[in-house]
């Protein structure tokens, strides 16, 4: 079977968003490194952060002006290590996916998310060659399919299976980092490849596949901001916290109202092309709403947590409910709140 070969010069970018704060790997072992500092005052706010993320889109909305604060950047490849950095006390807030403090409560990490946005489930996604007869989850008995072990993907793959009827030992697993899966979707050498935003806009983008199922209906669709205990106990740096939040809720909405600008930015920080960077834009990142940390979000992350102590994957029950502090939601809606609509067929 003929595959057409995704452009050598997309694979770096798409790379540096491997994770894209999706991923849990023991291969995700990047330090942080200097990005810089913005704002002005005696109190210093140590920010992790990934490509394309925070520290992007607070400058494109505007959100980083009139800070009586500073906040030092630190850079990290993926979320696993922000939150190495999080329990170390080098870092005392930064974002990742729905699924690397999962991994963090269960190696008892110091670690407390303080806030949550719920985004559409339409990027992550189960794809197929645009020439495969596999037409739904269940056809996917007896098939190679490629995942990342321990991220929200193994996890969609596992809840989706189980819709289907089927469970892990029904396929067989090629555990692969996306860069890696990547190259072994578009060679033939796997029949399926179960990935988020931007690796989907850019497989659909390129001609490289089509859908077989998304996670609607199947993973939670969250992301987190998590905290330092440490700094949640200083009541200056909690402070800060609060208005850091509360100015990147402000700076989601700025994307929904902006998402061809905010993807020029995304694709000006990231290498990705802009086409494929407006379309996971409007697919997945424009969709997020800030929600509020609430029982409901806790019992969607404690399955999670379950499903990878179930599959021996994390070694110990974790309780997730002591990992999170709900005093900044003000009058956020509940975390079962509607995404904001795809913009993206």
């Amino acid at each position: 079977m003929r595959r057409h070969l995704v452009p050598a010069a997309l694979l770096l970018p798409l790379a540096v968003l491997a994770s894209a704060c999706r991923g849990n790997s023991a291969a995700d072992s990047s330090i942080g490194f200097g990005s810089g500092t913005d704002g002005k005052g005696s109190l210093t706010l140590n920010v992790g952060d990934q490509k394309g993320g925070s520290e992007a889109v607070l400058r494109a909305a505007g959100e980083l002006k009139n800070l009586d604060y500073k906040i030092k950047w630190s850079s990290f490849t993926s979320g696993p290590p922000l939150l190495e950095a999080v329990n170390a006390k080098a870092v005392d807030i930064g974002s990742v996916g729905n699924t690397p403090p999962v991994f963090a409560a269960g190696a008892g990490s110091r670690v407390t998310v303080v806030g949550a946005l719920r985004g559409g489930s339409q990027g992550e996604a189960i794809l197929v060659p645009k020439d495969s007869k596999l037409k739904k989850a269940a056809d996917l008995k007896g098939k190679s399919v490629a995942v990342a072990q321990g991220s929200s993907a193994h996890y969609q793959l596992i809840a989706s299976l189980k819709q289907a009827g089927l469970t892990l030992d029904d396929i067989k697993v090629k555990y692969l980092q996306p860069a890696d899966a990547l190259a072994a979707y578009t060679s033939g050498s796997v029949d399926a490849w179960v990935v988020w935003d931007p690796y989907t806009s850019q497989v659909l983008k390129g001609g490289q596949g089509s859908v077989l199922a998304d996670g609607e209906g199947v993973v939670n669709g969250l992301n987190f901001q998590v905290a330092a205990p440490s700094a949640l106990g200083d009541s200056k740096k909690a402070a800060a916290i609060k208005d850091f939040v509360e100015r990147l809720r402000r700076a989601q909405d700025w994307v929904y109202a902006h998402p061809g600008t905010w993807a020029k930015e995304w694709a000006k920080d990231t290498g990705l092309p802009y086409d494929v960077a407006l379309a996971s834009v409007n697919r997945s990142n424009a969709t997020r709403v800030p929600v509020a940390i609430d029982d409901a979000l806790v019992a969607s992350e404690q399955r999670i947590a379950d499903t990878f102590t179930s599959l021996k994957l994390i070694p110990n029950k974790v309780d997730f409910a002591k990992y999170v502090d709900r005093r900044f939601n003000d009058d956020l809606p509940p975390s079962t709140t509607a995404p904001r609509p795809s913009k993206e067929s």
